[in-house]
Order: structure tokens, then sequence, then C-alpha cells
């Protein structure tokens, strides 16, 4: 009898040890794809912020040639403000949290392609040299935030296969860190590449 408790004992202690592996091992690998995640964000904040700093330069950039379109100009520093004032908390981010951004963000581009209309106007500013390092660095921004985007979907789409997956959704269950993240949707018309810049 003796030897049988001992067997038994054994035995639980086995199970219990593989389910903690088990369980650990899930559980580091929410961690770094939280992680994952959490960088690729930062990578998306990052570019969208390097477009919201052009914007000054592209403001007294215009402003000396197109003294009439005021009105426009003043659209995209206001849209500009909009969008560097939402401030998500990537670690507890939510559907609606992303909508908020991802309209924040729209609203500039369409202020900047507006404005960008609007240039087409003026020959001058076309050719002018700080224009053209803008037009420049504004695709290679544009192009970024693409790229940035589809990284961050790419790894949250990893953290959520995780953290929906049987035994992840367990583990989840324990730590309300690891809950699904969303993900960037694609807006209305998006198929349809904006002309921005005219060759």
């Amino acid at each position: 009898m003796k030897g049988k408790g001992c067997i038994v004992l054994i035995v639980i202690a086995v199970v219990l040890a593989i389910i903690g592996f088990s369980v650990s091992g899930r559980y580091n690998s929410m961690v770094v794809a939280n992680n994952e995640v959490l960088k690729k964000w930062a990578n998306v904040e990052t570019v969208y912020q390097k477009r919201a700093n052009l914007i000054p330069n592209l403001e007294r950039t215009v402003k000396s040639y197109a003294k009439y379109e005021q009105e426009t100009l003043t659209q995209v520093v206001e849209a500009r403000a909009k969008a560097s004032s939402v401030n998500i908390d990537p670690t507890n981010m939510t559907e609606a949290d992303m909508a908020k951004f991802q309209q924040a963000q729209s609203q500039l581009s369409g202020a900047l392609g507006r404005l960008l209309v609007v240039v087409e106007k003026y020959p001058d500013l076309k050719a002018d040299q700080q224009y053209i390092n803008f037009q420049r660095e504004y695709t290679a921004i544009e192009n970024s935030i693409r790229s940035e985007t589809v990284y961050y979907n790419d790894s949250v789409e990893k953290f959520n296969n995780l953290v929906e997956q049987f035994p992840g959704n367990i583990v989840a269950a324990f730590f309300p860190k690891f809950k699904v993240k969303p993900t960037f949707k694609a807006e209305a018309g998006a198929e349809k590449a904006p002309s921005v810049f005219s060759e």
C-alpha cells in the first residue's frame, strides 16, 4: 500500500510538472509575442510622428507662395494637432482606441491631400527645393506607414492566435495583460490608392 501511495504521488507530481512547464512555456511565448506587438506599435507611432513633424516645414513653404490658401493650410495644422493629441496605451488598446487613432490620422491625410491638390495651382511652389524635399520625405513616410501597419497587424495576428488558441486561452484568462489586440482596418475606398503628387 505504501508503495502504491508513493507511485500515485510521483505520477501526480510528474503530471503537475508537465502542466507547469506547458503553462510557463505558453506564458513565455505570450510575453514574447506581446512585446513584439508593443514594439511594432511603437514603430507605427514613430512613422506617424515623422509625418506630423514634416507639416511645419510644409506650412512655412506653402505660406510663402500660396497666400490665398490659408483656410486649407489651417485645416492641415488643426488636423495635425488633433492627430498628435490622440494617445493610446498599447498595453490596453481596444478596437475603439484603434478606430479613434485611425480616424484622426485619416483626417490629417485628407487635409494634406486637399492642400497638395491646391499646391498644383502654384508652379513656382512645385519647383521650390524645400517643397521637392517635402514631396520626397512625405512619399517615403507614407510608404513606411503602410509597411509598419502591415508589420503591426502581422504581430497582432501571432499574438492573438496565442491568446485565443487552447491552452493559451486558459493562460490568458489568468493574466489580464494578455487580451486580444486590435488591428488596423482598411478605410472605405482604401482599395484605390490616392494620387497625391502629379508627375
